[in-house]
């Protein structure tokens, strides 16, 4: 399997949306956790304004709290799909091979000693269920080889400095930039950390804030330069949540009239061309204009 490869767009399109809860939950521990809230202000770059306008649209969530090896599990698990299929993977997972009945048990023991065809049928609904069980074997016998279990790997993810951790994760077979940002993001609460998902790599070409042939690492890169630190987490999560409800692959809100985008104002529409109804990605849009 390749390291955080992402699906084709559509797949990720869900119908009727998949708007945030009305409440203002994190899923971790509370203690452990920080809130995003900023002050707009004046945006300093174009990047920031679009975090802004979705700071004013959605709410901000609270981030950090997660247990880092059961992150590092759901965010594996959600690779190549969608959270609604990823979802009940996770909760057959931690109902078999996680704590219950009072019962404390070490994740990462249970799926180092988990039989390989019982947990791929455990987590069949998130796809590709055979190589991923294979890497939760894995990354679970590495966990406890060089931390000696999940309880201290969570450890080091929250107290060791993010330029530490991050090459750790990557380091890990079948864990690519997206997941180890997402377990720097939700676990370790860091600041300054833009998780670039297939939702994120759109949009930021799309807007013309990053170069429309960059790939995932380039935009991130774009992304953790041009947003505030504090302002990365949310935007991470928000913008995901426009481009489920606006910025679609395929049928962004523009084509129904530019008023209908509350980015319009401030969006080059790369890739999208509003009189003949065309949407086609950043990079090829910019191949054809060559």
């Amino acid at each position: 399997m390749s390291e955080d490869a992402e699906p084709a767009e559509a797949d990720l399109e869900l119908d009727g949306g998949d708007p945030e809860p009305v409440e203002n939950i994190s899923g971790g521990d509370p203690a452990a956790s920080s809130v995003a809230e900023f002050e707009a202000g004046e945006a300093k770059t174009r990047a920031e304004e679009v975090v802004n306008r979705l700071g004013e649209r959605y709410w901000q969530k609270t981030y950090g709290g997660q247990d880092a090896f059961e992150c590092l599990v759901r965010t594996i698990l959600s690779q190549n799909t969608s959270d609604k299929a990823s979802q009940p993977a996770h909760d057959a997972l931690m109902e078999r091979y996680g704590s219950s009945d009072g019962e404390d048990r070490d994740l990462a023991v249970a799926l180092a000693d988990a039989v390989h065809d019982e947990l791929a049928d455990t987590i069949r609904p998130a796809g590709l269920y055979n190589q991923k069980a294979d890497v939760l074997i894995s990354v679970a016998d590495r966990v406890l080889a060089e931390y000696g279990s999940a309880a201290e790997f969570d450890a080091f993810v929250r107290e060791a400095d993010p330029e530490e951790v991050r090459p750790v994760l990557l380091d890990f077979g079948g864990v690519g930039p997206k997941t180890a940002d997402c377990v720097l993001l939700f676990s370790g609460g860091q600041a300054g950390v833009f998780p670039v998902d297939t939702h994120v790599h759109r949009i930021y070409r799309r807007l013309g804030v990053a170069p429309p042939d960059a790939d995932h690492e380039a935009v991130r890169a774009v992304l953790e330069r041009e947003v505030p630190a504090e302002k990365c987490g949310f935007g991470h999560t928000a913008s995901i949540q426009f481009g489920r409800e606006y910025c679609s692959a395929r049928k962004p809100a523009c084509l129904n009239g530019l008023d209908e985008c509350p980015m319009s104002d401030i969006c080059d529409r790369v890739g999208v061309d509003i009189e003949t109804g065309a949407v086609v990605d950043p990079a090829d849009a910019a191949s054809d204009a060559d």
